[in-house]
């Protein structure tokens, strides 16, 4: 379960980020959440400097995830001055991903 300090942790993350924030709410055990683990990595470095990505583990992070509504993994969640402005659901192409980051950022 997640502590206040904790979540009050990734609240500061997202709100003193330059960039926009990429947070990616994932399980483990979660087959299509290890399939985008690779493609978010490609994604993270070909927009180097212009986002930050961050992965949220919503077994150890229950109480993130009900506070944002994730109901289906793996959920990107595009975060701009701490607030949630778009989300992708289930696994998505590199490039697809990354054309449709870059419309936003």
């Amino acid at each position: 379960m997640a502590t206040k300090q904790q979540f009050n942790s990734f609240q500061e993350l997202l709100s003193g980020s330059d960039v926009p924030v990429l947070v990616d709410f994932f399980a483990t055990w979660c087959g299509p959440c290890q399939m985008m683990a690779p493609i978010l990595e490609q994604v993270n470095a070909q927009m180097q400097g212009r986002i930050k990505v961050v992965k949220i583990d919503t077994d150890k992070y229950p109480r993130l995830a009900s506070e944002y509504g994730i109901q289906a993994l793996p959920t990107l969640v595009l975060f701009k001055n701490g607030k949630p402005v778009n989300r992708i659901e289930g696994v998505v192409s590199g490039p697809q991903l990354v054309q449709h980051l870059r419309t936003l950022v």
